[in-house]
């Protein structure tokens, strides 16, 4: 596999860490969960429902092929204990609040000074530096921040919205595999290390290339009800079906629309959908609004199996899950026991993943002897 002979300490807790260190594991990182030494470890083994052998969905979902060992790092024997460990490892990352680790005594220094190789990441809410690096947040607060709770407005009331998924978590989760992998990359080149500050703050305000659009060329707020992600196109929306379903128009580009609107017998109303989003649209979004209510989403998935447009069902995550599609991608995996796992998203011909479904028992002394 593609990170054979890895070495990884993760000192994180809860998504983003976890997370981007199980996606190093899936491919061969022999990964060291170094939880704390209070009697209950990684806080999401206690957090949400559990399966039948009592491991909770979220820790068997980010704990997966990984070790364990308890560390109380302000003992003077565990904190030799981790620097033993640390002698050999290509990555640390640690995920508390800035000062915390050099407080310690395990930060990127301390740990550079015995393993100049080391690929140091630190994943924090705001970084290692700045007004609000010592803010205490998680990733609703950081997407308050970040602009994109603002985003999150209702069409009818207008009122910003709780996001229903971490996209600061996971941003971060993937910009700092990005990064680590980079700096090993470099490694290979000039055999030094590095350290990588990875905030969620910064990874949220990333991902948004599509929407700045105002911000930058006018320096204004973006008009989220008229903008083309969030409504504002009429090819870009959510309809209501007669049965209280929903389907999505998910792409506004003109030759869809030529197509749909063809369909349903209203090429006349080709025009409006070259209009910018926003009110210039709107006829064409009340047409969808009122055609859309007329038939069951059975009826309009039916009609719709022959329409090249980009369009789907609104379907629960449970749906989406049981979609025989899911299997044909792997994305679903079944262990020896029978419990389910989320897939390995990134798919390598040759070396591919291979998920070890084993998870550590909290306090897990494997870690002291050597590698996996």
């Amino acid at each position: 596999m593609k990170l054979d002979g890895i070495k990884v300490l993760d000192l994180s807790a809860f998504l983003p860490g976890p997370h981007m260190t199980m996606m190093m594991a899936d491919h061969g990182a022999d990964v060291i969960m170094v939880e704390p030494a209070n009697g209950t470890g990684e806080p999401t083994r206690e957090i949400g429902q559990r399966t039948a052998d009592g491991v909770t969905v979220w820790f068997r979902n980010i704990g997966r092929g990984k070790r364990s060992v308890a560390l109380n790092l302000k003992d003077p024997a565990d904190h030799a204990l981790f620097m033993d460990l640390a002698k050999d490892a290509d990555v640390v990352v640690e995920a508390f609040r800035p000062g915390v680790v050099k407080r310690l005594g395990v930060d990127y220094d301390a740990v550079r000074a015995i393993n100049p190789g080391v690929v140091y990441c630190s994943i924090s809410a705001f970084g290692q530096s700045g007004a609000y690096a010592h803010k205490p947040a998680h990733d609703m607060t950081v997407q308050a921040l970040a602009g994109l709770v603002d985003l999150n407005r209702g069409l009818t009331d207008g009122k910003p919205a709780s996001p229903n998924m971490p996209v600061a978590d996971m941003a971060a989760s993937l910009m700092a595999l990005s990064g680590v992998l980079m700096a090993l990359l470099r490694r290979t080149q000039t055999g030094k290390g590095d350290y990588v500050d990875l905030s969620m703050f910064d990874a949220a305000l990333a991902w948004t290339p599509n929407v700045t659009g105002p911000v930058f060329a006018e320096d204004r707020h973006p008009p989220v009800k008229d903008m083309r992600s969030f409504g504002g196109s009429a090819m870009y929306h959510i309809y209501e079906t007669a049965d209280a379903g929903f389907l999505v128009l998910g792409g506004s580009e003109i030759k869809f629309a030529e197509n749909l609107l063809t369909a349903l017998g209203r090429p006349d109303l080709l025009p409006f959908a070259r209009q910018q989003p926003g009110p210039a649209q709107e006829p064409l979004r009340t047409f969808f609004k009122q055609t859309f209510a007329m038939r069951s989403l059975a009826e309009w998935r039916e009609f719709l199996r022959g329409v090249d447009c980009c369009w789907a069902p609104v379907r629960s995550l449970k749906d989406a899950f049981d979609d025989p599609f899911v299997a044909e991608r792997g994305m679903v995996l079944t262990d020896g026991d029978g419990y389910r796992h989320i897939g390995v998203p990134i798919r390598f011909t040759d070396e591919p993943a291979q998920p070890r479904f084993d998870l550590p028992a909290f306090g897990d002394k494997s870690a002291r002897w050597g590698r996996a």
